[in-house]
C-alpha cells in the first residue's frame, strides 16, 4: 500500500515533504541560527483543533524580534499556514513545527542581508516519554540553564537547545529519563524542553522567571487551570532540596503535556507514583485539548478537513 504523501508549507507554498531540501552550507544548519515553535493539534468531536495557536505564533514572532530576524510573514499568515498544513496532511492529531531560518549558503557569522525562509511541518506524536503513565525518573544536571547574559532563555532559538541536549544526554547515560536543570544562581529552573511544577501541602509551585525558564504556554495553561479550580499557585524561586521533599512533581510542555516525575537523583518523590493533584490537572488538561470543556473553547482553533 503506498505511503500517504506528506506536505510542508514553505515560504507561502505547499510542497511535498520530500522536496523540502536545503544546501549543506545553509547558515542555520551550520550555526544553529534558526527559530522555532512547538504546537499540538488534537482530535476533538468537531475534528482536529490546534491548541493555543495564537499564543504560540505570537511567541514565534517575539523570538524573531529578540533574535533580530526579519520574518517575511505576519501573525495571520503564519496561523493560516499552521491550520492549512494540518488540513492538507489530513491529520486528526499531530505535533506542529513552525521554523524560520537563514536560507543562505555563505559561511560566516554575519547575517545582515541574508534571506530568511519560514516553514511549517507536521509529524504524528503520541506520548513524548515512554513511561509517562507510570511517571519518569530525573537527574539534576551538571549543565546549568543558560541565562540572559549568555543567550536569551525566553526565546526558542535552535542554538539554545544545545544546552538542553547536553543535559538530556547526561541524564540518559545515568539511566534517568530526563534532566532537571538549575540556573547559574543555583535555583531550580526547568527540564531540557519542559517546565517544572511541584506540589507541597496542596500548593502548586513553579519556578519563576528569575530562574531563567522559558515562559511555556502549557505552563501558563496549567497555572490558569489550577487557579480556576481553586488550587493555590506560587511562582517563586525553588531550592534544589525542595524537589526531594515535594509531595508530587511533574513536567509540562507541548511535547511532554503533563508528565509525572516519580524520582529525582534516585530519591522517590511522594509515594513513588503519579500523585492525585497531578492526575487531576492532567485529566482537566486533556479534556480541554480534546474539546470537552466549553469554558476553554477559546484555546482551540478548529480546522475544517
Amino acid at each position: 500500500m503506498p505511503t500517504k504523501k506528506s506536505y510542508v508549507w514553505l515560504d507561502g507554498k505547499f510542497i511535498a515533504d520530500s522536496d523540502a531540501k536545503v544546501h549543506i552550507r545553509t547558515h542555520s544548519m551550520q550555526y544553529g541560527s534558526g527559530i522555532f515553535e512547538g504546537i499540538r493539534a488534537y482530535s476533538t468531536p468537531r475534528g482536529p483543533a490546534v491548541f493555543r495557536l495564537k499564543e504560540h505564533i505570537s511567541r514565534f514572532m517575539k523570538t524573531s524580534k529578540i533574535f533580530g530576524m526579519e520574518l517575511r510573514f505576519n501573525q495571520d499568515t503564519l496561523e493560516n499556514a499552521v491550520t492549512g498544513t494540518v488540513s492538507k496532511n489530513g491529520l486528526d492529531s499531530c505535533y506542529i513545527r513552525p521554523f524560520a531560518f537563514y536560507n543562505d549558503t555563505g559561511l560566516g557569522l554575519n547575517v545582515e542581508g541574508k534571506k530568511t525562509s519560514t516553514a511549517v511541518m507536521t509529524v504524528p506524536m503520541g506520548s513524548y516519554f515512554q513511561n509517562k503513565s507510570k511517571g519518569i525518573s530525573c537527574k539534576i544536571s551538571s549543565w546549568h540553564r543558560i541565562n540572559s547574559l549568555i543567550l536569551p532563555p525566553n526565546a526558542k532559538l535552535s542554538g539554545n537547545y544545545a544546552n538542553s541536549i547536553l543535559a538530556s544526554i547526561e541524564a540518559r547515560k545515568t539511566g534517568a529519563d530526563e534532566a532537571i536543570m538549575l540556573s547559574t544562581d543555583g535555583w531550580v529552573s526547568e527540564g531540557p524542553g519542559e517546565n517544572l511544577f511541584l506540589i507541597e501541602d496542596n500548593i502548586l509551585i513553579t519556578p519563576s522567571k528569575s530562574a531563567d525558564i522559558l515562559l511555556g504556554i502549557t505552563r501558563d495553561s496549567v497555572i490558569k487551570i489550577a487557579e480556576s479550580t481553586g488550587i493555590e499557585v506560587e511562582e517563586r524561586e525553588v531550592h534544589r532540596e525542595e524537589l526531594f521533599t515535594a509531595d508530587e512533581l511533574f513536567f509540562s510542555g507541548t511535547a511532554a503535556e503533563i508528565t509525572p516525575i516519580t524520582s529525582v537523583d534516585s530519591k522517590r518523590i511522594g509515594t513513588g507514583k503519579p500523585g492525585p493533584l497531578t492526575k487531576t490537572l492532567a485529566g482537566k488538561y486533556f479534556d480541554i485539548v480534546s474539546g470537552k470543556e466549553p469554558a476553554y473553547e477559546h484555546w482551540l482553533t478548529h480546522i475544517s478537513k
